[in-house]
């Protein structure tokens, strides 16, 4: 597959020590040789680097100070010619670089397009080329575990195992089709399809056992903080975050708006929310913000509901809980170190199977066990287990929801003796689903909606 040359900066605009600037097409060795003062490009072995200068061939300036790495086809990311400019790091210069290339022969790349020509040219499936994403906004040890294990084609192995066996099941139902008149052979067919079906529905649903704990390695945990005024949430936020984020006073309503987060709680990735405390309130800033704390509770995964030690429990209290019934929530019982002035008991009866937590945020003590009943809440140890195939993609989740779903009907249809011709066709709707995981027969608007997400440059 012939494509033109692109280039893109691939590293982070701003200062630093290097920045990269990346070729990728037939011509790319000939238009880096167009603006480099060195060795000639075109002649040197493969994956080899080269110091020299980056010049500007109108006026004969130099530019630039760089070694340049060279990279041919076959063997690159791309399976195109590769050439990677190594600059110094600053805005103007690795620009300059840039527009040379694109005035000497090469176009801007669009977001993600090295890694869509690598998918195009056979390099890597659609998985592994979404595993290249997820690894790059991993958050956390365990989340770059699983984008490694997809990106180094875990999950595409399997997908393919359980199409080639859904394939010489179709290959037998073919045969039942083509010779009716052998019995024994349509026994066979039953017995066979009854046998594959199944074991291919076991994988399947093996696989979405794991997609929930895999969204959330991927995705992060949407968890919000919430408890009336001055209970100690921005207190908790700091705590977790290990740095002070948010302001912390003993003046209700300091927090006016939601503060936002991520951080690492046991290998699990928290989108840590802090918001307005909620109360009935006057004042019109914070009243806005006690409306978005609404609004963002009812898109949370997790909620630390948050109750002050050194207080009574109000009807405020009692109806926070109202509010966050059904979800999954851990009660913080902040503020230890303090007098004691909450019925313990009441809010055990409130919480009901909640988890509970006691800390003092003032003298650090809590947040271990904190992090410990997020952990156990929603991944029990099973994280641990380095050999799964996680699915943590959603758009993986959707198609294998739906397989699972078709090879079903199958297995239904088998069972109360519908005829074979139409088995076939659930079985290969599934065997056609399993396909669009891993790129096969994909429409070519999803694979452009699937890479525009991608950072440019990669």
């Amino acid at each position: 597959m012939d494509f033109d040359t692109i280039a893109a900066i691939s590293t982070p605009m701003g200062e630093g020590a290097i920045a990269i600037v990346r070729l990728s097409g037939d011509d790319s060795l000939a238009i880096a040789n167009k603006i480099f003062k060195g060795k000639s490009l075109t002649e040197v072995p493969s994956h080899t680097i080269h110091y020299g200068h980056i010049f500007d061939p109108e006026s004969g300036d130099t530019v630039e100070e760089v070694m340049i790495s060279v990279m041919k086809a076959p063997k690159t990311f791309t399976r195109e010619n590769v050439v990677e400019i190594n600059c110094h790091g600053g805005l103007v210069s690795v620009n300059k670089v840039l527009q040379l290339t694109l005035e000497n022969g090469a176009r801007l790349a669009e977001p993600g397009e090295f890694t869509k020509r690598a998918f195009l040219n056979g390099r890597i499936d659609l998985s592994q080329a979404e595993a290249v994403m997820d690894l790059i906004r991993a958050k956390t040890d365990r989340a770059m575990s699983v984008a490694i294990g997809q990106m180094e084609g875990r999950l595409s192995k399997l997908i393919q195992r359980l199409r080639q066996e859904l394939l010489e099941t179709l290959a037998h139902v073919e045969v039942n089709i083509d010779y009716p008149e052998y019995d024994d052979v349509e026994e066979m067919t039953h017995s066979l399809l009854i046998e594959k079906a199944s074991s291919v529905q076991k994988e399947i649903e093996k696989l979405l056992q794991t997609s929930n704990q895999g969204k959330i390695l991927r995705e992060g945990l949407s968890t919000v903080i919430v408890g009336r005024p001055n209970v100690g949430k921005s207190s908790l936020l700091n705590s977790l975050v290990h740095e002070n984020k948010a302001i912390v006073t003993d003046i209700p309503g300091t927090t006016r708006d939601v503060i936002e987060e991520y951080v690492n709680v046991k290998g699990v990735p928290l989108r840590l929310l802090d918001t307005a405390g909620i109360r009935e309130t006057e004042d019109i800033v914070e009243r806005i913000g006690v409306e978005r704390s609404r609004q963002v509770l009812k898109e949370a995964d997790l909620i630390l509901l948050v109750l002050n030690y050194n207080d009574e429990l109000t009807i405020e209290d009692e109806r926070l809980f109202e509010a966050v019934a059904g979800m999954d929530v851990i009660v913080i019982v902040n503020k230890t170190d303090l007098p004691q002035k909450l019925d313990i008991n009441r809010v055990k009866e409130i919480a009901g199977e909640y988890s509970l937590v006691t800390t003092s945020l003032l003298e650090d003590q809590g947040i271990e066990q904190l992090e410990d009943a997020i952990a156990t809440l929603f991944f029990s140890g099973s994280i641990e287990s380095q050999d799964m195939t996680y699915v943590s993609n959603s758009r993986h989740i959707a198609l294998l929801t739906q397989a699972k779903k078709s090879i079903q009907e199958a297995i239904n249809g088998i069972e109360t003796g519908v005829p074979i011709d139409l088995v076939q066709i659930d079985l290969t709707r599934t065997w056609e689903l399993l396909g669009e995981i891993i790129g096969d027969a994909v429409h070519e608007s999803l694979i452009d909606q699937l890479f525009s997400q991608f950072c440019l440059g990669k």
